[in-house]
């Protein structure tokens, strides 16, 4: 295995953030019959899978809205026979780095003008910075981020599910099945 040549002026960064507890209400959308606690190395934007991760969004809206970017990929009607439903999860965090805004993002040094503008094809241009500085989180011992949401104006929580913390996620109910012509 290749040893990971970390950017130094980043972990620096990272670094000088605080660290902190994350506790409250969380939503995810996942395919109907899946455990939507369920982790894994999906290389999103924020993770490079060399760690398993669960994505959430801080809104119902926010949940459905990723959901509906990933699932249409351009298309104008999501395919027919999968199903996905929303839940709602609480979540308590010990070890949390909150980018509140794009600001927060620039200031450590990621190029934010094309934040969530770019197609899933496209990820190689706009997702390797995310990927790193999540990385860089996870490797200082963070257990989540809180990021702006690329695809509604709310937030998402990344759980760094391998980080050895005090966490715990609850599968509070299930909202149902989506129904794209709804939301």
């Amino acid at each position: 295995m290749a040893a990971t040549v970390r950017d130094g002026a980043l972990l620096d960064a990272v670094e000088s953030l605080a660290l902190a507890p994350f506790v409250g209400t969380v939503w995810r959308s996942a395919r109907e019959g899946r455990d939507p606690t369920e982790c894994w190395r999906a290389g999103g934007r924020w993770d490079d899978r060399t760690f398993d991760v669960l994505y959430t969004s801080l809104t119902r809206e926010g949940a459905i809205a990723e959901r509906r970017f990933h699932l249409f990929r351009g298309q104008p009607l999501p395919p027919s026979k999968v199903r996905y439903e929303v839940f709602e999860l609480h979540l308590r965090l010990s070890a949390s780095i909150f980018f509140d805004d794009l600001a927060a993002l620039q200031a450590i040094g990621m190029n934010t003008g094309g934040y969530g503008l770019s197609y899933y094809a496209d990820k190689a241009t706009e997702y390797p910075r995310s990927q790193e500085i999540a990385e860089a989180c996870f490797f200082l011992g963070a257990d989540g981020i809180v990021v702006p949401n690329a695809r509604h104006e709310s937030q998402n929580l990344i759980v760094f599910c391998e980080q050895d913390s005090d966490k715990e996620i609850e599968v509070v109910g299930s909202l149902g099945p989506i129904d794209w012509h709804e939301d």
